[in-house]
């Protein structure tokens, strides 16, 4: 969680380095790193700056937030994920504000990381280097380990406590003992 202008300037490094961008700023139409932005700095301000003062501006932030997640078909809330995040590309996103997701995580389009039915606090904690394929499913009160790549159109509704393997189905199960070292950039490794 982003509790200083320290820790704000580096997930916004680990950020740009994990979806590759060369320079700081964004370009006409990346829209995505502009997202990536926007969500760290609305997790700034909202964590950092507490003076009534502030409240218009970061209200202003938030709609702004807001407005450009539903352009691009995410519901990603605050304070969720870690340092690295890499969204893949433009498309359906849903997470739920109770998840906690570790540093170095790749999304593709169409994941859902959501609660278990009938519960509104019982969501995923998510490790370190984590790999999420496009259309994935993660559901309830689950932990999944450093390192874990899950295949495209999985459904994970049950804990993964081994580092550094593949899994993939419906159910989900193991499928390999090779990770995701090969899927990311680890960017807070690199800084």
């Amino acid at each position: 969680m982003i509790r200083s202008k320290q820790h704000y300037t580096f997930y916004l490094e680990a950020d740009r380095v994990a979806i590759g961008k060369k320079g700081k700023n964004p370009f006409f139409g990346d829209k995505i790193w502009k997202f990536e932005r926007l969500l760290r700095k609305v997790e700034y301000y909202h964590n950092c700056k507490r003076s009534i003062f502030w409240k218009p501006y970061i209200l202003y932030l938030k709609w702004r937030y807001h407005s450009m997640g539903v352009k691009l078909g995410f519901t990603i809330p605050k304070n969720v994920f870690g340092p690295g995040l890499s969204i893949a590309h433009i498309g359906t996103i849903v997470v739920n504000g109770n998840a906690k997701v570790g540093a170095n995580c790749r999304l593709h389009t169409c994941v859902t990381i959501g609660t278990k039915a009938g519960h509104s606090g019982l969501a995923p904690k998510i490790g370190n280097n984590v790999y999420i394929g496009p259309g994935a499913k993660l559901f309830g009160d689950i932990k999944i380990a450093d390192g874990i790549a899950i295949g495209a159109n999985s459904v994970v509704n049950r804990s993964f406590m081994e580092s550094n393997i593949s899994i993939a189905g419906v159910p989900a199960k193991k499928i390999s003992d090779k990770g995701s070292e090969d899927l990311l950039v680890k960017a807070t490794e690199t800084l």
